[in-house]
């Protein structure tokens, strides 16, 4: 059996050549083949312009005593889901994130440290589906008393059609990777004998676009852009 690796800077390939005479391989569920076996890994991509931001956005309060400090932390809080209500957020777009309550020292060098209050917080993830209203609801979260506000994370909401898109350009570019080194090899493409994903999906990550959307009468600015989905796909042929 002779072994013969080819390295390319997009995929990493391995090229096993087989002898008639020579054992077949066998794979797990697979049926012994006479042939090249071709491995490639390709990555996949699409665009889409996102429409889903997700936020958050919470309130941070100190008071001398922690019932005190969390009691004006809920009142604060309270006028900012009221504000999110009033823009039309609903109530399954919003979800707590996080709720904390913890003491405040003050240290001095060589002196114990001294308790001077409590710090409360509550934080929630908000979806929001017209992104851009995003910027003038923030803005409005602010005025009600959001002290703690980070994102957005733009996103698709239903991105399973795109993510197939991204499947089907990785397949497409792995076969034509095959092609182009069963032409060098003075071989053919027989057949795929196996198509497998690699890993999860990874996050949509932002791209410079010139589409924009941006929040009338707003000072806070949201630029939607686009966002790229990859899919990376190991792919293995028979060449012959």
């Amino acid at each position: 059996m002779i072994r013969l690796v080819l390295a390319g800077s997009a995929a990493a390939l391995a090229l096993t050549t087989m002898s008639a005479s020579a054992q077949s391989v066998q794979m797990p569920g697979w049926a012994p083949v006479d042939g090249t076996l071709l491995d490639v890994s390709a990555e996949g991509s699409s665009t889409r312009v996102p429409d889903l931001a997700i936020i958050q956005a919470g309130v941070t309060t100190q008071a001398a005593t922690a019932s005190e400090a969390m009691a004006q932390n809920a009142a604060r809080m309270a006028r900012v889901l009221a504000a999110l209500r009033k823009a039309g957020i609903a109530e399954r777009d919003v979800q707590t994130a996080r709720l904390s309550l913890s003491p405040q020292y003050k240290y001095e060098q060589n002196q114990p440290p001294v308790l001077t209050g409590y710090q409360a917080g509550n934080q929630v993830t908000v979806r929001f589906r017209d992104i851009g209203r995003t910027g003038g609801i923030l803005d409005a979260l602010v005025a009600q008393g959001a002290t703690d506000i980070s994102g957005p994370n733009l996103t698709l909401d239903s991105p399973d059609q795109a993510m197939d898109e991204a499947r089907t350009d990785a397949v497409a570019k792995a076969r034509a990777r095959a092609e182009l080194y069963a032409k060098a090899s003075g071989l053919r493409v027989e057949r795929i004998l196996s198509i497998s994903e690699s890993g999860s999906p990874a996050m949509p990550m932002p791209m410079v676009s010139s589409f924009r959307v941006r929040a009338e009468a707003a000072d806070t600015q949201v630029v939607a852009g686009e966002t790229k989905l990859t899919v990376n796909l190991s792919v293995r042929f028979l060449l012959n």
